[in-house]
């Protein structure tokens, strides 16, 4: 008895082992860490730390909040993924698309309503995670992603037009930009002009000769060339980094002669964020905000913000998960618990990053790991060098921001979806239009309405085989479940397609998978009414469910529910 007792707290302790662990898969993996996991995170992490200092910055300018707000983004998430997270190379932090959502929030509430939605966003994905939820980026298909993503670039892009030419002042929407920029054309500043160009000229190229980089991709170089090629890939990888350097050595430069040809980003608060409760209120601008104001203002921010960080997350892990099993819901338990702590830092909302995915990637990051070295790099930053980040032009910012944005518009869909389904071409246009001229929550509500409704219009015109096999024998062979959008339309092509008085009609079910209550009243009036025209009506072959749905409406319908071969059937039912 003693033993089984204690086989049973013995059981109960690996269960509940098994359980921490998947909860917090750092207990996994850091037992077999090793040395050169190491070295090969410390590489990773040092080159994604040289472009998410410059994007954190460029995010928040997108934002309309202060700099340093999107290095305070930069570090929590990386260091909470590095515990809770299942891949090895998410990076979590500020996103231009996320930068773009909360924009007209910031504007209206200061930087109190950015840090209030990072936490009510993280609470909800962390709930989302629990609950294991995740299915809900389900009902955002291909088309919907890409009109989504390539309108969110084309519109943060937009906004950075006016910065790229030194045109004061800043525009929120799509529109809205191209017509300020064609308004005030006349005031662009030569100097920011050239600057923004040659900027962007340069991340082009950079990103173009990554193709060159590595032993792997070039098998036939040279050991001598192979190490050339390396050096040129891990140029292009921090190609956002030197570019901003380049760029801050030249005004800072300029401003020691007495000359300031570039308009700056200005001072960015030095020292580390205090670790506080968001605030559940604000006053900016003379305003008071309470809480409940808040929440009015937010609006459909409150789903989307957090749908659509999850979405981002998500994609990402999946693209990057190399065939692997993906803990979607650990991801999501990560991703809000990552939100909620940044909020605590004074963080606008983080969530997975293509780019820095893509370069924690190329650069072989073995763990997660490797965002310890991100964050750390952040938070030096944070700690000793935002003196300099004053001198970092905006022209230069907007460049680097363009560039990202260039890359990530997925133009390539509308080709595709012409080559292979034309009709996902509406859904897909239809984002991308209305995500430009109303905005992005706006915009991807029509888009999945649309998209449902030709969901919708397939499972109400579901596709039906008429087949003639005996005289007077009508076989009607659904070839997918009927549900209550489809009921009427089946029953209206039995008694308009099958009219031969005293025939007999058989639906064949071997592939109907399910029906609902609609559908089964729908067959018990069909029933009815070909008596009328005296035919005979029979449910062949009808799985158990479908036949338990059918009697529980008319238990009269037990009578023409058969099985085994046909002739026989037609025989006995004569």
């Amino acid at each position: 008895m003693k033993s089984a007792a204690e086989a049973n707290r013995h059981l109960l302790c690996l269960n509940a082992k098994d359980m921490l662990k998947s909860y917090i898969p750092v207990l996994i993996w850091l037992p077999q860490y090793n040395y050169g996991s190491f070295f090969q995170d410390l590489l990773a992490g040092f080159t994604v730390g040289l472009t998410e200092i410059p994007q954190g910055i460029a995010y928040a300018i997108v934002a309309g909040l202060p700099s340093h707000y999107g290095l305070y983004s930069g570090f929590m998430g990386c260091f909470i993924y590095f515990i809770l997270g299942s891949a090895k190379d998410i990076n979590i932090g500020p996103t231009a698309i996320m930068a773009l959502m909360i924009q007209p929030h910031v504007g209206t509430m200061g930087p109190a309503g950015a840090v209030l939605i990072t936490f009510l966003s993280g609470l909800i994905i962390f709930i989302c995670g629990l609950f294991q939820l995740g299915f809900i980026v389900n009902f955002f298909s291909y088309p919907i992603i890409a009109g989504f993503t390539t309108a969110a670039a084309l519109n943060i892009a937009s906004s950075q037009i006016k910065s790229l030419f030194g045109i004061a002042g800043k525009s929120d929407s799509f529109l809205a930009a191209w017509v300020a920029l064609f308004k005030h054309i006349g005031e662009a500043r030569l100097w920011d002009t050239l600057l923004g160009c040659f900027t962007i000229i340069f991340l082009v190229i950079a990103k173009e000769i990554r193709r060159y980089g590595t032993l792997k991709r070039r098998p036939e170089w040279t050991s001598r060339r192979n190490t050339i090629g390396i050096c040129i890939y891990l140029f292009s990888l921090a190609s956002n980094a030197i570019a901003v350097i380049i760029a801050s050595a030249m005004a800072y430069c300029f401003a020691q002669q007495g000359y300031q040809p570039f308009k700056l980003t200005g001072n960015v608060d030095g020292g580390l964020p205090n670790f506080t409760l968001p605030s559940f209120s604000t006053t900016y601008n003379g305003t008071y905000y309470s809480f409940t104001d808040m929440m009015e203002n937010y609006g459909a921010l409150v789903i989307f913000c957090p749908l659509i960080a999850i979405l981002e997350h998500i994609a990402i892990a999946k693209a990057f998960s190399k065939g692997k099993t993906l803990n979607a819901s650990q991801e999501l338990i990560a991703l809000g618990f990552s939100n909620i702590m940044s909020s605590f830092v004074q963080s606008m909302p983080v969530t997975g990053s293509f780019t820095r995915t893509a370069i924690n990637n190329a650069s072989g990051a073995r763990t997660p790991a490797c965002g310890i070295i991100t964050g750390a790099m952040v938070l030096l930053a944070l700690g000793f060098l935002t003196s300099t980040f004053q001198y970092i032009p905006k022209a230069s910012l907007a460049g680097v921001i363009v560039v990202a944005m260039y890359y990530l518009c997925n133009f390539q869909a509308f080709m595709m979806m012409w080559k292979s389904k034309k009709m996902d071409l509406v859904p897909l246009t239809a984002t991308l239009f209305f995500c430009l001229l109303i905005n992005l929550e706006y915009g991807i509500l029509i888009g999945i309405a649309i998209n449902m409704t030709f969901v919708l219009y397939a499972s109400a015109r579901p596709k039906l085989d008429l087949e003639e096999h005996l005289p007077n024998v009508y076989m009607i062979k659904p070839k997918t479940g009927l549900y209550y959008t489809a009921a009427e339309y089946f029953r209206e092509f039995i008694l308009q397609n099958c009219l031969t008085e005293k025939s007999t009609v058989v639906i064949d079910g071997r592939y109907i998978g399910n029906i609902d209550s609609t559908v089964a009243k729908s067959l018990s009036t069909l029933n009815e009414e070909l008596k009328l025209r005296d035919q005979k009506l029979l449910f062949w072959n009808f799985k158990d469910s479908v036949k338990d749905t059918c009697i529980g409406v008319n238990g009269t319908l037990s009578s023409i529910l058969v099985d085994g071969e046909l002739q026989e059937v037609l025989e006995k039912t004569e």
